[in-house]
């Protein structure tokens, strides 16, 4: 009787080339001193030099991280893209992406996410302390919509990727690359396989049973 190999059997001995890499990868970035609430009044304390940690301290900063933002676009000519709620965002960057001549920041989105952020609650009414003993703040992890920036990357080497920052205290950001672009970009003129030209793609090559 007959019997019905699988796909590791009928392909045992055939395949010419056997690639492994990583497809994508995808990191966190956080401060980690920053995320609880005692570590935030110790930040005002002694960074900031201010002696009531404050939510209103998290919007100056916000605020200047913004412009900070906008300064660097306006210096280095970099297009800013606000993203619709429907946009495919990848398919709205590529155009830029495929334009690089050279590598660093091609575009720069922006869009409102929901980010695990810290937000400040009166201790003080909480407790039903009189006002006149002034304000106590404490400080909770919650999910807010607030602005985030992706910082579209073009590298000679992996292709593209991006490094997304929250625009609100603690500011959590992540890391974007494709691990399989640099396996499937053709060679260069000089012969150094591991450096494709910018906004340049090929197909996989397609294995040939032996």
């Amino acid at each position: 009787m007959a019997t019905v190999g699988n796909v590791n059997e009928i392909l045992d001995g055939h395949v010419v080339l056997d690639l492994e890499c990583l497809d994508r990868i995808y990191l966190n970035a956080y401060v980690p001193t920053l995320q609880v609430g005692g570590q935030v009044v110790t930040f005002f304390n002694r960074q900031r030099n201010q002696p009531i940690a404050s939510p209103a301290l998290f919007q100056k900063m916000g605020e200047a991280f913004r412009q900070a933002v906008a300064t660097f676009a306006k210096r280095r000519q970099i297009p800013v893209i606000r993203f619709g709620k429907r946009d495919r965002q990848i398919d709205v960057i590529q155009p830029y992406f495929k334009a690089a001549t050279q590598p660093g920041v091609v575009a720069i989105g922006v869009a409102q996410e929901f980010q695990s952020v810290l937000t400040a609650y009166d201790r003080s009414a909480k407790n039903g302390e009189p006002k006149a003993a002034g304000s106590r703040y404490g400080f909770v992890k919650e999910d807010r919509r607030v602005t985030v920036y992706y910082f579209y990357i073009a590298d000679a080497e992996f292709g593209l990727g991006f490094v997304k920052l929250c625009a609100y205290f603690p500011y959590p950001g992540k890391v974007w690359v494709n691990g399989h672009v640099r396996h499937e970009a053709p060679s260069n003129p000089s012969g150094d396989e591991r450096a494709p030209p910018l906004g340049c793609r090929s197909s996989p090559t397609k294995l040939r049973a032996a």
